[in-house]
C-alpha cells in the first residue's frame, strides 16, 4: 500500500528567523543554484559558505537562495539514516555560526506529478523560448502526486518541477526531533479545496501574472534585467497584491537600477483588472551594485515604498508631480543622514533615460523616480517648500544626474 508524502518547505513565517544568501565557494564565488537543483551529486573543492541575507534566529531547516535546503548537523542525521541513498550531505560553514552544517543535495528525482489531482498545472510551450526545457512544467498549483510512482525513495525533487518531497518516516522523524523551519504539505490524497476555491485562485493568479508579465516587458526595455538576484517575497497587506516584489535592471555604464514590482498589482480582494495603486518606483546608483540585499539603495527604496503603499496622501502627492519625503535613516550612509536620524528623498524627478510611464493590459502605469536628498538639500527643501522642490530637479537635471542617486557628490544647495 502507498504510503503518504509531504511537500517539503521552508517556514517563512517564524518570527525573527534568519535568512541564508546562495552558498559561495572560498573565493566567494556563487556556485549556482542549479547545480543542486538537477538530483544528482555534486563534486565541489574545497570549502562552501553560506552567508546571511538577513541575520535572525538560527533554524535547524532552511533554504539558501530559494531551493537550496541547509541543515543542522542533528537534521542531516536523520536523513542520512533514513534516505542516504536519496541525498548527499556536504559540510558548510554558515556565517555566524560554529555549530555544524551541512547543505542538503537531493540525488533522486521521481517523476510522479499528478495533472489530473493537481490543481493545474502549466507546461513549457515552443512560445516560452525554452527549448531545454520544453515539456517540462511552467508552474505547478495545488500539487498532487501519484505514489504508486515513487518506489523506495525516502526523498526526492519531483520531475520537471522544482519541489522537494518527503515520506512520512521523514517527516515523523523530523517532527519528534523538534527540528525548527522545516513545514510540510500533503501532496497525497484529493484536493483540499473547493471548486469555487480553486476557481478563484485561478483567477488571481492569471491577474497578478498578467500584469508582472508586463512590467517585465517594460523593465527589459530599460537594460538588463537580472535574472539571478535573489530577495524573498514579503507578503504585505499595504500592497495591492499583498506581495512585495522586486527587480534589478543593470544598466549602461555599469550603473544598477531598483524597481518596484507589485506597487501597480490588481488589488487581491475584488478579483478584478486593475493598476493597483497605479505607479511603480525606480532608484538608480552609479554603481554595480552586487549584493543587493545587503545595499543602501534596496533598504532605502524599502522603505519609501512602505510610506507609498501604507499612505494614501503620499500617493496622492507622488501622483500629483515633485513630492519629498523623510524616512529613517538607520543603517544608510552617513552622507545621506540628517543630525535627525533620518534621510530626504525627492520623488518623480523627471529623466531623459527612464520613461515616466507605461502600459500594462490594465491600463498605464506612472513610473517614479526616488533620488536620494543630501542633508543640505533637505534643509533648502524646508526653507523654500514647493518652489524649491523644483529648483532642486532644475538643478539636478543642469548637472546632468536627474533622478540618480549617489553618495559622493557636491550638494546643488
Amino acid at each position: 500500500m502507498a504510503g503518504q508524502y509531504f511537500r517539503l518547505l521552508d517556514d517563512i513565517h517564524i518570527p525573527g528567523r534568519w535568512e541564508l544568501s546562495e552558498p559561495v565557494d572560498q573565493q566567494g564565488q556563487a556556485l549556482g543554484t542549479w547545480l543542486f537543483r538537477r538530483g544528482e551529486p555534486v563534486m565541489v573543492e574545497g570549502r562552501i559558505r553560506i552567508p546571511l541575507y538577513s541575520p535572525g534566529k538560527a533554524l535547524d531547516f532552511s533554504l539558501a537562495g530559494t531551493s537550496i535546503p541547509v541543515v543542522h548537523a542533528r537534521v542531516a542525521a536523520v536523513f542520512a539514516e533514513l534516505a542516504s541513498g536519496d541525498v548527499q550531505l556536504i559540510p558548510v560553514e554558515v556565517e555566524g555560526q560554529s555549530e555544524p552544517y551541512f547543505l542538503l543535495n537531493i540525488t533522486r528525482v521521481v517523476k510522479c506529478i499528478d495533472d489530473e489531482a493537481s490543481d493545474e498545472v502549466r507546461y513549457v510551450t515552443p512560445e516560452h523560448g525554452l527549448p531545454d526545457q520544453l515539456g517540462e512544467y511552467r508552474s505547478v498549483i495545488g500539487m498532487r502526486i501519484d505514489p504508486s510512482k515513487v518506489g523506495d525513495a525516502q526523498v526526492f525533487r519531483t520531475w520537471g518541477w522544482v519541489a522537494m518531497v518527503v515520506s512520512e518516516a521523514i517527516k515523523v522523524a523530523l517532527e519528534e526531533l523538534g527540528a525548527t523551519g522545516p513545514k510540510f504539505k500533503e501532496v497525497t490524497g484529493p484536493s483540499t479545496i473547493s471548486a469555487e476555491e480553486r476557481a478563484r485562485d485561478r483567477k488571481s493568479r492569471e491577474l497578478l501574472e498578467t500584469a508582472a508579465t508586463a512590467r517585465e516587458a517594460a523593465w527589459r526595455t530599460l537594460g538588463t534585467l537580472d535574472e539571478e538576484v535573489f530577495m524573498p517575497i514579503a507578503m504585505s497587506d499595504s500592497w495591492p497584491g499583498h506581495r512585495q516584489l522586486w527587480r534589478v535592471i543593470r544598466r549602461e555604464a555599469g550603473r544598477t537600477l531598483l524597481v518596484t514590482h507589485g506597487l501597480s498589482d490588481p488589488f487581491i480582494e475584488s478579483l478584478e483588472p486593475s493598476v493597483g495603486f497605479g505607479l511603480e518606483l525606480a532608484l538608480e546608483v552609479d554603481a554595480s551594485v552586487k549584493d543587493i540585499s545587503k545595499g543602501w539603495p534596496l533598504l532605502l527604496l524599502n522603505r519609501v515604498a512602505d510610506e507609498v503603499a501604507e499612505h494614501e496622501k503620499v500617493r496622492e502627492g507622488v501622483k500629483a508631480g515633485l513630492f519629498s519625503m523623510e524616512v529613517s535613516g538607520k543603517g544608510l550612509p552617513r552622507s545621506l543622514v540628517t543630525e535627525d536620524g533620518r534621510v530626504a528623498v525627492l520623488l518623480g524627478v523627471e529623466s531623459r533615460t527612464l520613461p515616466r510611464h507605461f502600459s500594462t493590459p490594465y491600463g498605464e502605469v506612472k513610473l517614479v523616480t526616488v533620488k536620494a536628498l543630501l542633508p543640505s538639500e533637505l534643509e533648502y527643501l524646508l526653507e523654500h517648500g514647493a518652489e524649491g522642490q523644483a529648483e532642486l530637479a532644475r538643478r539636478f537635471a543642469e548637472n546632468g544626474e536627474e533622478h540618480l542617486s549617489r553618495l559622493r557628490r557636491k550638494p546643488v544647495a
